[in-house]
């Protein structure tokens, strides 16, 4: 038995139990011994993910992370910026950075042996993404509101690779509901977030995840949810009904939505986010995108498929060569999950 921070030390175990004919067991948390036996980075595209923190030190009443996952654990610095370089150099033109609280990476600088080295946070290592040649766009998930600091916020006037695209979970529009899951912010305070972050990059996309029937949510609390959707203009959602999850405060909370109440909730929410999102998909209509070829579409292998900055499919008629690279690509259509364009020439 292993978890999921020893998966590295599979061999070292079946080594043990064969050795010796007992069952093995180690369920620790090393901090960092995981990041240091990650495979070298293999490039199969032009977009790459880099893990560079895990595990999550909030401990919101319904999630099992921190318990599963361990606290939060950052991968040093230097190493971060060197598998990015790496996979730069093999042609690698976008990375996602990924951590269950990705913007709360506090990653240590210097000799790995230094106990008292610089600690650099997530704004310092995007600034230092951006000087990688190559390197075009840069993207992150899954993001904490409370981690948004002011540095974090004002790299997005400083950074162009930065992309205009931010998925940062807000879970409900109810301070009450907030307060019971333990998020650590009120309804205020994330307005204030995304309203500084639009004052800064006006085109920003935002989704978000929202946590539907909460136990104790009341009618009130989901009509707060849906005006925040209705104010902020959402991009596009993960949203789910509360389920709940055995260890965790939550599973304990009294007063359990109705099933029947909670899924005319779910729906109500998604048809409005959904609106939201063929909303915004309208308004690119004849714009010219630059966008990340990645490959051949789905549904016509005569056709190309490739990524907008705002993280939107748009199919178009290219030449296969232009794959694993940059186009501009002027917007023709805008379907239900996806767009259509026509190749600009230069």
């Amino acid at each position: 038995m292993f978890g999921p921070q020893t998966l590295h030390r599979l061999p070292e175990l079946i080594g043990r139990r064969r050795a010796t004919g007992r069952p093995q067991v180690d369920i620790s948390f090393p901090e960092v011994e995981k990041f240091d036996h990650l495979p070298p980075p293999r490039v199969e595209a032009a977009s790459a993910f880099v893990s560079i923190m895990e595990g999550c030190s909030k401990y919101c009443t319904f999630c099992v992370v921190p318990y599963t996952r361990g606290e939060e654990v950052s991968r040093r610095f230097e190493d971060v910026l060197t598998e990015v370089a790496d996979l730069a150099d093999q042609g690698v033109k976008e990375i996602t950075l990924l951590g269950q609280n990705v913007n709360a990476y506090r990653g240590r600088m210097g000799e790995a042996s230094s106990m008292d080295s610089e600690i650099a946070d997530f704004a310092t290592l995007l600034e230092y993404l951006a000087e990688i040649p190559g390197l075009e766009r840069i993207r992150f998930t899954t993001s904490h509101p409370k981690e948004m600091t002011r540095r974090l916020i004002d790299a997005y006037g400083r950074i162009p690779k930065l992309v205009s695209q931010l998925h940062l979970p807000v879970q409900s529009g109810s301070d009450r509901v907030l307060a019971a899951m333990k998020r650590g912010y009120t309804v205020l305070e994330y307005k204030s977030i995304v309203r500084r972050l639009r004052a800064i990059r006006p085109q920003l996309s935002l989704s978000s995840d929202f946590i539907v029937a909460f136990p104790g949510e009341t009618d009130a609390d989901f009509a707060q949810t849906m005006q925040l959707v209705d104010e902020v203009g959402f991009d596009g959602s993960f949203s789910f009904l509360y389920s709940p999850r055995p260890g965790t405060p939550a599973a304990d909370f009294p007063d359990p939505v109705p099933p029947p109440t909670a899924q005319a909730r779910l729906a109500r929410l998604q048809d409005a986010i959904d609106a939201g999102y063929r909303a915004a998909s309208a308004r690119m209509l004849g714009n010219v995108e630059r966008v990340l070829v990645t490959g051949r579409a789905v549904r016509s292998t005569d056709e190309l498929a490739a990524r907008t900055e705002n993280n939107r499919v748009v199919n178009f008629s290219g030449d296969a060569g232009l794959i694993g690279r940059y186009a501009d690509v002027r917007i023709t259509a805008a379907q239900s999950h996806s767009l259509r364009g026509e190749l600009v020439a230069h």
